[in-house]
């Protein structure tokens, strides 16, 4: 079944080559699959272990998304491949389109617990089996929706850059000590420089602490549904101890800010996925999207990002606002102004020649109600427009609340539905008071026929028009979209993972590898998932002097303090 993403959204995604897993990788992705099968059994909710098979999630071999996309088509979702962290806002807009995008890359074993960057255990065996749940997938939807029309601010961005360079460098092994260390410390410049918590930055904390990290059931013996605690070996054992503080979920959360680098010291217990989709109801009425106004553009002042405000009449003008006029004796808006590539639509289509490239520079109005009537232009009568020269090549004085005043030359008008939605004029002057609001000589000015700001929200109104314009630009995400090279190290070490491989389809195999054992001590090769891979290959036949010295080898890394021992010790437990 083929679909069409939107064209804006299409340079996040990427192709799954197959061919660029390593054999390290599938044994990597088998490993985390074995053992924590085993430990979600008991511990995951219950949608989990039946919703690996109803998404496509394989357990010995690395899914392919194409798969998972046909399985989830069920659901009513689809699935696309990306590559690491894609901006969060491009993220909810997936989701709200009810599209899971998966990171294609798979972890380092030696990050094999935890790994900050998103990769295809986190987004495959984390995210996708629970949507299997009816009531989860539509928490998770309504999720998308809200989450993608909050307000983020440019230091929400800076942010997101930060966190992104870090994960990137500290999952790239041939990263240097310096790099990231300097990653570390600009991700520390970012976090100092948040200034304020913006409305994304809020609902990023209530997806940080459901999605990613909640836990479901009694407080008191809660199981696991977050992607992050489900993608991750450590923290899903850790997280149920005592050492970890359990929480009733609710809006309070949002409170906790979180580090994405370390385990979490608390985390929310929800009663029920339906119990999350009220709590987000609430918080959406909070929001600029639902209050308007002079609320939600100084929301989006603040922000500094591109947003829009949407009129009653259903006309929406996007932009980065930076200014309006309010007349304080009855809190109306009678002027709005923003900069940059601009946009004005009607209905979330892009009107016509009123694209960013047209109003490249900015783009300002004034709006409410003509003095004189009492009523916005499109509201007005045909024979009150008449006596106010609305007439194609007439000068026309518009004199509208709080002292605004437009005068020039009606050059066009767009109608919608009977109702004059834009006038261009030439020759115009628009001034508040004695200050001058837009020149004669800055060129055509185009007036929007409308009163009431009903909504600010995240964006522009039409994504897909607003950025063809821009889409040949480069911008910050564009180096991202990259493969890394494979460094020569672990291709030598690859070649004994594909030699088991091999190995494994021959019966009585046992003498081919012990001398591919001997080849490994040979030439100072000392890798714990590769011991473990023979012991799998070999049944763990400690009977054979071999393998008990790599088992021996592997209890001893076990019985060692760190999240990778216990890991290991779970995966030996497998053998008993």
């Amino acid at each position: 079944m083929q679909f069409r993403i939107p064209n804006h959204l299409k340079k996040y995604t990427v192709q799954q080559d197959y061919n660029q897993y390593t054999y390290i990788d599938q044994a990597c992705w088998r490993f985390i699959m074995k053992i924590s099968i085993n430990f979600f059994q008991n511990h995951a909710d219950k949608t989990y272990i039946e919703g690996l098979k109803k998404t496509g999630i394989t357990i010995d071999k690395i899914p392919k998304i194409q798969s998972i996309n046909k399985k989830l088509l069920k659901f009513g979702w689809r699935a696309v491949c990306v590559r690491g962290f894609i901006p969060p806002q491009i993220f909810m807009e997936f989701q709200s389109l009810k599209i899971l995008p998966i990171a294609a890359d798979m972890r380092n074993h030696h990050h094999l617990t935890y790994t900050p960057s998103p990769d295809i255990v986190h987004e495959a065996a984390g995210h996708a089996p629970i949507i299997a749940n009816k009531d989860y997938s539509e928490y998770l939807i309504n999720y998308g929706e809200i989450a993608s029309k909050a307000i983020l601010s440019s230091e929400d961005m800076d942010l997101y850059y930060a966190i992104r360079d870090l994960s990137d460098i500290k999952e790239n092994i041939q990263s240097t000590r310096k790099q990231i260390k300097d990653s570390e410390h600009r991700l520390k410049t970012a976090y100092n420089k948040i200034s304020y918590s913006s409305e994304a930055a809020y609902l990023s904390r209530m997806n940080w602490w459901t999605v990613e990290y909640g836990l479901i059931g009694d407080i008191y013996n809660p199981r696991i549904f977050g992607a992050g605690l489900l993608s991750s070996v450590a923290e899903s054992e850790n997280c149920l101890t005592s050492t970890v503080k359990k929480i009733p979920f609710s809006l309070k959360c949002l409170k906790y800010n979180y580090d994405i680098t370390e385990q979490q010291p608390q985390l929310f217990v929800t009663p029920s996925y339906k119990f999350l989709s009220k709590e987000l109801k609430k918080l959406s009425k909070t929001m600029s999207y639902k209050k308007g106004g002079k609320y939600g553009l100084d929301t989006a002042i603040k922000a500094k990002t591109v947003c829009t405000i949407e009129f009653e009449n259903s006309i929406q003008i996007s932009g980065i606002v930076s200014n309006y006029i309010i007349n304080k004796k009855n809190n109306t808006i009678n002027f709005i102004k923003l900069e940059g590539p601009s946009q004005i639509s009607l209905n979330n289509k892009q009107i016509k020649n009123h694209g960013p490239s047209y109003h490249a520079l900015g783009y300002s109005t004034p709006i409410g109600n003509i003095y004189k009537y009492k009523k916005p232009i499109d509201r007005l009568n045909k024979n009150q427009i008449k006596k106010l020269n609305i007439i194609k090549n007439q000068l026309c004085t518009l004199e509208f609340e709080n002292n605004i005043i437009v005068k020039g030359f009606v050059h066009n008008f767009i109608k919608k539905n009977s109702k004059i939605s834009i006038i261009t004029f030439k020759d115009c002057l628009v001034k508040h008071g004695n200050k001058v609001l837009f020149d004669p000589t800055w060129g055509y000015f185009d007036l929007v026929c409308a009163s009431k700001v009903k909504s600010v929200y995240n964006g522009p109104a039409d994504t897909v028009h607003y950025y063809i314009d821009l889409e040949n630009k480069k911008t910050r995400y564009t180096k991202y979209n990259t493969k890394q090279k494979l460094p020569e190290e672990i291709k030598k070490i690859d070649y004994y993972f594909k030699k088991i491989e091999d190995f494994k389809k021959i019966k009585n195999n046992i003498n081919e590898l012990s001398l591919l054992y001997k080849k490994m001590v040979k030439n100072n090769i000392n890798d714990w998932l590769l011991k473990y891979e023979f012991l799998c290959a070999t049944d763990c036949n400690r009977n054979l002097e071999w393998v008990d010295n790599m088992y021996i080898d592997l209890e001893k890394e076990a019985s060692k303090k760190s999240d990778l021992s216990r890991a290991i010790k779970r995966g030996l437990n497998l053998f008993v």
